[in-house]
C-alpha cells in the first residue's frame, strides 16, 4: 500500500508515544546526564545530551535500514556488540568509584566545570547511547511496530527527527534538574554516596549485558 504523506500522522504519533516511554524510563543515558550537570555544570549535561540525540540519530536511520534484521542474521555480531557495551559500562562504573574527593571550588568555577571539556561531556553522552545494545533493538522494534514495512525516505527523516527532538527534550530537561544549585548543593554533600550509586548502576547496566547472553 503506497503511503502518502498525509497518512504519515498515525505511524509518527504511534513513533513518539512509544519512544517517549523508552526515553523517560531512566538507564545509562539518565545516570549519565545527571552525574555530569550535578558534578560539572549545565553545559556539560546539555552537550551530553547533544551526545546522546546524535546517537539516537544514527539508531534511527539504522531501525529504518533494517538493525534488527542484520542482528538476526548475524547473532555473532550482536553478541559482540553486547559484550562491548557492557563493557564500556562497567568502565564507567568502575570510574566512579575511583573519582577523587571533590576539591572546593568557587561558583565561578563549578559553572564553568573544572576538570571535564565539553568535547569529552558530548563523547560520553554519545558513547553511552551507541554502546547500549538495548537502544538498537527498542528502536529496531518501535520501527517494525509503528512504521510500515517500506519506509519512504522523508517518512524516515521525519521519524529520525521525533525520536531526536524528543531524546534531546528530555535529556536536556534532567540537564537542568540536576544543574540546579539545589540538586547541585545536595550532590555536594553527598557526592561519594552519589558517584558510587550511579557507579554501581553502570556495573549493573553493564554486568546485566554481559552475563544475558
Amino acid at each position: 500500500m503506497d503511503i502518502t504523506p498525509l497518512s504519515y500522522a498515525a505511524p509518527l504519533l504511534s513513533l513518539a508515544l512509544l519512544w517517549t516511554v523508552a526515553v523517560i524510563t531512566p538507564g545509562p543515558n539518565f545516570f549519565n546526564i545527571a552525574q555530569l550537570a550535578a558534578s560539572q555544570s549545565k553545559r556539560h549535561g546539555v552537550v551530553a545530551a547533544l551526545g546522546v540525540a546524535t546517537g539516537t540519530v544514527l539508531w534511527g536511520l539504522a531501525g529504518g535500514l533494517g538493525i534488527k534484521s542484520l542482528f538476526s542474521a548475524a547473532p555473532t555480531l550482536y553478541l559482540a556488540f553486547k559484550v562491548a557495551g557492557g563493557c564500556y559500562l562497567i568502565y564507567l562504573g568502575l570510574k566512579q568509584f575511583k573519582r577523587k574527593p571533590a576539591v572546593a571550588q568557587s561558583d565561578s568555577d563549578s559553572m564553568v566545570g573544572a576538570g571535564r571539556t565539553l568535547t569529552s561531556a558530548y563523547g560520553q553522552g554519545f558513547l553511552g547511547n551507541m554502546t547500549n545494545p538495548k537502544s538498537a533493538l527498542f528502536v529496531a522494534t518501535i520501527f517494525a511496530t509503528a512504521m510500515p514495512a517500506t519506509v519512504p525516505p522523508s517518512l524516515l527523516a521525519l521519524a529520525v527527527l521525533t525520536m531526536a527532538t524528543l531524546s534531546f527534550s528530555w535529556y536536556c530537561s534532567v540537564a537542568l534538574l540536576f544543574s540546579s544549585r539545589r540538586v547541585t548543593g545536595v550532590y555536594n554533600r553527598s557526592r561519594k554516596w552519589l558517584d558510587r550509586f550511579a557507579g554501581s548502576c553502570y556495573l549493573l547496566f553493564g554486568a546485566h549485558l554481559v552475563a544475558n547472553r
